[in-house]
């Protein structure tokens, strides 16, 4: 098989200090910047899109602006690697960081995590989307979760469609599968995607079911690395029963659409 360089658009790196899991879990779903580059390569994934674990876990006492000055110190060093600078609604300075780091040719958009970072998107996301929309910046958030239900965006998104929101897990909806999808549905400007960094990804039929509902065109290849292996996930669109124009798109094709000449 002829392997399609690929985009992973939902990566990270560094240390998993979730709370509730082992050290042996923690061992797993951890590794440094080089490791993840490397594992990536491995599998013919050119770039990665990476957010430092430090800035999002452990849930609700993360520092993200530790994590953004990190990552913009470790990623450029790293070939294969790209940025997500995060901003915290509750962390006023990594709004600063954004406005510098977006700037950057090694920056590629704003990773938000309501999750993690303990707000209701529906509260906050007026003004994080105003922000947003000013630098005309593309967003992953992770979705699924009750602070962010992904038809919670929506209004947002089709408010200011000069942000790229791209909808992290498909899949992933505390028992619904069809969360994301159903939210892309809703937009009204293109502006909505979504990507497969889910272990519901493993499910028979997901990948393929959502290329059905809202075409390969709103889909990005992603790993949730080193959370997750990138060699499932690729494995996972590589044999999916599509065409290959379809696998191509989603692996690559979409995401060079949205970064252009960054990547």
């Amino acid at each position: 098989m002829n392997l399609v360089p690929a985009i992973d658009v939902h990566g990270h790196y560094g240390m998993s200090t979730q709370e509730g899991i082992t050290d042996l879990h923690r061992q797993f779903m951890s590794a440094d910047a080089k490791a993840v580059a490397a594992r990536a390569r491995a599998v013919g994934i050119e770039w990665t899109i990476a957010s430092p674990l430090l800035g999002l876990f452990p849930r609700g006492k993360a520092d993200a602006v530790a994590g953004n000055e990190e990552a913009a110190r470790v990623i450029p060093k790293v070939k294969g690697l790209r940025q997500w600078v995060i901003v915290n609604p509750r962390q006023p300075a990594t709004y600063d960081q954004a406005r510098t780091m977006l700037k950057s040719p090694s920056c590629m958009g704003i990773k938000i995590h309501p999750e993690e970072h303990r707000y209701p998107i529906r509260k906050f996301g007026r003004t994080f989307f105003e922000f947003a929309a000013e630098h005309r910046a593309v967003v992953l958030t992770h979705t699924g979760e009750k602070n962010s239900w992904p038809i919670d965006f929506i209004p947002f998104a089709n408010e200011y469609p000069e942000v790229t929101l791209i909808l992290a897990h498909l899949g992933h909806g505390c028992g619904q599968a069809d969360l994301q999808v159903r939210a892309i549905q809703a937009s009204q400007h293109g502006n909505v995607f979504v990507d497969t960094s889910s272990a519901q990804s493993i499910f028979p039929g997901l990948i393929e079911w959502a290329v059905g509902e809202i075409g390969a065109e709103r889909i990005l290849f992603g790993t949730d690395t080193p959370l997750y292996s990138a060699s499932m996930q690729r494995a996972r669109i590589d044999h999916a029963v599509l065409t290959a124009g379809q696998k191509r798109k989603i692996l690559r094709e979409n995401a060079l659409k949205l970064f252009g000449g960054k990547l």
